[in-house]
């Protein structure tokens, strides 16, 4: 997959999220359902952290300068809500009020220092060519880092949307 399609696939998963949380009112966004669900909210503040620390992780990696011999790992996984991911305490929400122009500001801030990360990159193929750690993955090259970044957003998508469909 080229990076101009990974691009789009970013562009088109938060054009879906922001479609989603326009005309949420602030006891929509940060309502919990108990004590151990998120808020769409806390969903939103998760979604700018991990992207944050994305960016740190993937300039680790690029600094590598050893030719990766880390094979792609199958992240379709993400998709499948059936498994359970516990999100490392780095990137778990805070339990303030989030405020619809402040989750879209923090997201904007994440997405812009992402992809000027992206867009920064001489030569993306290199992506392709060097790995970082990963949580959930282990060792995992820099493009599924990149690729994983909007089927993480995604997987989230779908858990807003049953959020405010109810569903338990």
């Amino acid at each position: 997959m080229e990076l101009e399609e990974i691009k789009q696939n970013l562009k088109e998963t938060r054009d879906k999220l922001f479609g989603i949380l326009k005309g949420l009112n602030g006891d929509q966004l940060n309502e919990r359902k108990d004590e151990d669900s998120w808020s769409i909210g806390q969903i939103c503040q998760h979604l700018a952290k991990v992207e944050e620390i994305y960016v740190v992780a993937i300039k680790r990696g690029l600094q590598n300068t050893e030719e990766s011999s880390v094979e792609h790992k199958s992240i379709d996984s993400l998709l499948d809500r059936k498994i359970k991911l516990a999100a490392p305490d780095i990137v778990k929400p805070t339990d303030e009020r989030y405020e619809y122009e402040d989750i879209i500001a923090k997201l904007n801030s994440s997405r812009q220092q992402f992809v000027e990360m992206l867009n920064a990159l001489e030569d993306p193929s290199i992506l392709s060519r060097r790995h970082f750690v990963h949580p959930a993955f282990k060792e995992m090259l820099l493009i599924d880092w990149v690729k994983s970044t909007y089927l993480h957003e995604e997987r989230h998508i779908q858990q807003i949307q049953d959020i405010i469909n109810g569903v338990r």
